[in-house]
């Protein structure tokens, strides 16, 4: 098992996510872009790490710079959330 948990998202879904950790006795570490270092997700963490400018593509989605968070921070790396097949399915429209 782990202690912390890296948030690799932002907004009110991290939020929430910093609150179920703070239940389990787990330790949040949210990320933010530049543009969000301000932002609720960040203050309501236990710890926060920058990973790169606004761009979603150039910090949330860049895997390179998730990984050096969850490194600086000591954060367990584990899947947490719904089966890719399921994420899948639901941008799926032809399924709706």
């Amino acid at each position: 098992m782990f202690d912390s948990v890296l948030i690799a998202n932002r907004g009110e879904i991290a939020c929430r996510v910093v609150r179920a950790c703070r239940a389990l006795g787990l330790r949040a570490v949210a990320v933010y872009s530049e543009a969000d270092a301000d932002a609720p997700h960040a203050a309501l963490a236990d710890a926060a790490e920058a990973i790169g400018p606004a761009d979603p593509r150039a910090s949330y989605l860049d895997m390179d710079a998730l990984l050096a968070a969850a490194e600086r921070s000591g954060a367990g790396l584990a899947w947490v959330g719904p089966a890719p097949e399921t994420i899948s399915d639901m941008g799926d429209e032809a399924l709706r």
